[in-house]
């Protein structure tokens, strides 16, 4: 999505551009802090970072297939999964509020880098895992079978796209500033459905070893039209799940969905 900012094919006028590059639990967290001006976090993080940040509506990955999974060594029956031990990319993530959501009691929680999860499910370091970015693409090659596929489920009881992610902007930046970043970001994805390639393989440079085909799968399925703009689907996606959120008092409030367009 960033690419062409990054690369210097798109400008943000009257600012200069840092691209920092963590995982997504990091971003969420210095989020909380309100340490960077602009963010990628998940979806869930900015229901406790809506009054110092604003969503944009630009930049969304929301998805209708291959979302966070839920894997166990063995099928194991959703009703027991309380029972058991979880590991989750971190507990900021969109993954882990749908955990709890779609589990009647919260199991014991352990968080393990989003890039770990795999191997602690499979030396048993956790009996269940919540899989995202690019794992749940590669869990059954190693073994895992899925007890929970999030999208599918939620597609099922919303008929709606899931939302993962979201690009937050700080509420303190002018208003104009923060309408010149939204349209540079849609500029950038605009760029890179037009020269993919060059978009692929600056993002494979983060890519923790991933194949090309991979990569290119992985990319293409959540960036998708929502990252252009949210439209009426994607605002009743984010309304559905701060709403369920709230109301398995899981955030203290639903918020504001202003975004900067």
């Amino acid at each position: 999505m960033f690419a062409a900012v990054t690369l210097g094919d798109v400008s943000i006028a009257d600012a200069t551009i840092e691209h920092v590059v963590e995982d997504v639990e990091s971003l969420n967290r210095r989020a909380r802090s309100g340490e960077f001006e602009v963010s990628c976090v998940s979806a869930a993080t900015y229901a406790l970072v809506a009054d110092r940040y604003r969503l944009c509506d630009v930049g969304a990955s929301m998805v209708r297939a291959h979302g966070p999974v839920l894997v166990a060594r063995a099928a194991i029956d959703l009703r027991d999964v309380p029972d058991k031990v979880v590991a989750i990319p971190g507990s900021h993530t969109t993954a882990s509020l749908l955990l709890r959501l779609y589990t009647a009691d919260e199991p014991a929680l352990i968080e393990v880098p989003s890039d770990k999860i795999l191997e602690a499910v499979l030396d048993g370091q956790a009996d269940l895992g919540v899989l995202i970015h690019e794992g749940d693409l590669a869990y059954r090659a190693r073994g895992l079978v899925g007890v929970l596929d999030f999208a599918d489920a939620w597609r099922r009881d919303t008929d709606l796209p899931l939302p993962l992610g979201v690009t937050i902007v700080r509420r303190d930046l002018d208003e104009e500033v923060q309408r010149r970043i939204s349209r540079a970001f849609r500029d950038s994805i605009r760029w890179a459905r037009a020269n993919l390639d060059d978009a692929l393989a600056h993002a494979r440079r983060f890519a923790r070893g991933m194949d090309e085909a991979t990569c290119r799968e992985f990319v293409l399925t959540r960036v998708d039209d929502h990252a252009l703009t949210l439209e009426v689907a994607g605002h009743a996606a984010l309304e559905r799940l701060y709403a369920e959120a709230h109301r398995r008092r899981l955030v203290a409030a639903t918020p504001p969905l202003d975004a900067v367009s």
